[in-house]
Formats: structure tokens, sequence, C-alpha cells
């Protein structure tokens, strides 16, 4: 613990499927929510939008053996509240993330992000690359958006129909999460965990961040700039082949970026990559953390699979 009083955990936030303690730190009148479980390397995981440290729950709990698992809930998300001046903008969330990472002092961190954790990801990385000894790469970008798609859910999500469909109708919550998550059904305690944090009248920080996927230029510019002073860190890059919002052009700009990565395709996984498949993820980092950051065995050569018939994920290397 930091010293800071742990607020009751809400009703909506299942016991039994998030069995873990809760933490929170004061970062700049904010106060943050995380998890801490497991000793061994730092995996600092970030959610995207709507989600919360929630989201990783399955992942930890496969890694909490041979890692010690951080994830951190955004301001405005999962059990984190601001205060009431925050602005929810991707840059003030990721100005967090660094002050949290400082406040905690780690170091040799591998940081793990999705959705809108990747540029808040990379963007401290960047800033900070002697703290970082890997990276985890979900389905997400690290640049300006100039594909029409994304642009055009800039303007609609977070333009003038914001307010009924993020405000009124849950959009984000009732649809496109679960819409993230291609291999089963989320269950009723599920959504209720990703629901609970947005009751009517407090849904502002899902808002801004699709206006801020096109308003946010200069950060993910600068997230852009910071790519090439982690080109020499190992990246496994974890990329679910039925996200429609980030495609085969993503995965493959990142593993032009990055010389030394480890590509493993999540096959029917949806945007939620956690959520949807966290063995395989799960997995995956615990193979390539021996065999590639560790350097136990020496990675593959690229296009190998190494899988496994356990794991039918599809995995390509290159260092």
């Amino acid at each position: 613990m930091t010293g800071v009083m742990a607020p009751a955990r809400p009703a909506w936030v299942p016991g039994e499927l998030y069995p873990f303690t809760d933490r929170y730190v004061e970062i700049d009148g904010n106060l943050v929510h995380y998890v801490d479980e497991g000793v061994g390397p730092p995996l600092l995981l970030l959610h995207g939008n709507p989600s919360w440290s929630f989201g990783y729950r399955e992942v930890i709990r496969l890694l909490a053996d041979e890692f010690r698992c951080v994830a951190v809930d955004y301001p405005g998300f999962g059990l984190s509240t601001a205060h009431a001046d925050y602005d929810f903008r991707p840059l003030s969330h990721a100005r967090v993330v660094e002050a949290f990472v400082e406040r905690l002092g780690l170091d040799g961190v591998a940081v793990f992000g999705y959705d809108w954790g990747g540029p808040i990801g990379l963007w401290f990385a960047g800033r900070r690359p002697a703290r970082i000894r890997a990276i985890v790469i979900g389905n997400t970008w690290a640049w300006p958006a100039t594909e029409r798609r994304l642009r055009l859910f800039s303007s609609l999500l977070g333009g003038p129909l914001a307010p009924l469909l993020v405000d009124r109708l849950n959009l984000f919550v009732n649809v496109f999460l679960p819409g993230g998550v291609k291999r089963r059904k989320l269950g009723k305690q599920e959504l209720a965990a990703y629901r609970g944090p947005f009751p009517p009248g407090h849904r502002t920080p899902m808002r801004v961040f699709p206006r801020e996927i096109v308003a946010s230029r200069p950060f993910l510019e600068e997230v852009e700039a910071g790519l090439e002073r982690l080109a020499d860190k190992p990246i496994l890059i974890l990329w679910a082949d039925r996200d429609p919002a980030f495609r085969e052009p993503e995965r493959a700009r990142f593993e032009a970026v990055f010389p030394r990565h480890r590509t493993v395709i999540l096959r029917g996984a949806g945007h939620e990559v956690a959520e949807d498949a966290p063995e395989e993820v799960a997995g995956a980092i615990h193979d390539w953390w021996i065999e590639v950051v560790e350097g136990l065995r020496g990675d593959r050569a690229d296009g190998a699979d190494v899988a496994g018939p356990e794991r039918p994920a599809e995995v390509a290397s290159r260092t």
C-alpha cells in the first residue's frame, strides 16, 4: 500500500472473478486504483476504452507466479476517480501512468497495452526507455490516425452524436466491448463489472477518447517519434485477427518499426485481446520471455510456429 485509504469496493465488482487486493495511490489529485500481484519482473498492464484492470484478470491469474503484474486504472475508469478538472485526454492519462511508475519505483518494466493502452504505454516508454525491458503490443496503433474509418469513428462517437450514442445508449459498454470478445459471450457479472464505472451522468471519460483519435494528433506524433528509442527492445506483438478497428496494416507497420519482434496471431479473437484470449496471451508472454527476453534458448527464425498444439496461435519472430 501507499498510505492512501482504500475506499470500499463497489458491489458491482465480483470478488470471485477479481480476487485481488485493491491498492490506491494519489497522483496529482486523482485517486488511482491498481492491482499489484505476483513476484518477478514487473509487467505493466494498460487497458483501453471502456475497459479497466478487470479485463486483465485472467492474464494476471495465469502470470502471477512468474511476473509482478501491475494493472492500473486511468482516472475516471474502473475504480479510479479523477479530480474535478481532469480532462480525460490520452496525454493526461499517459502523464498519470508515468507518475505512477515513478511512484512505485518500477524498473526493468515490460509494458503491455492494447487499444488506447498502446499509445499511452508507448508514450511513456519512449520518454523513459531506460526503465523499459520489453514491450507487448496488442491490437492498437502508435501514430496519427489518417485512415478514413478511424476518422469517421472519431467524428461519429466523439462529435455531436456523442451525448446520444455514448451518454444515453452507453454504446461502448453495451455494444463495442462485448463485440470485441468473439470467442464467447460475456456473462452477467462480467458485463456488470464493465458497466459499473459508468452510471448515467458519469460517461465523459468514455466520450473523450473517440474525439481524441483525431484531436490528439500532437500526442500521437510524440508517440510515433518515441518509437525509434525503443527499436532495440524485445517486442511481442499479440494480434487478434477478428478486430475491425486495428487490422493487418497496423500490425505490419509495427513489425516494420520494431526489428526485434515476435508476432503471435490470435486466431478468432477480437479487439479485447486479454479478455478474449487470456490463455494464449499468457502463454505467448511466458514463452517469449524465456526464449527471447531472458535469452535462455534463443529466438526462433522468422515465421516459425512455436505455439504447439495446445496453443493454436500463429507465431513469427525476428531478431
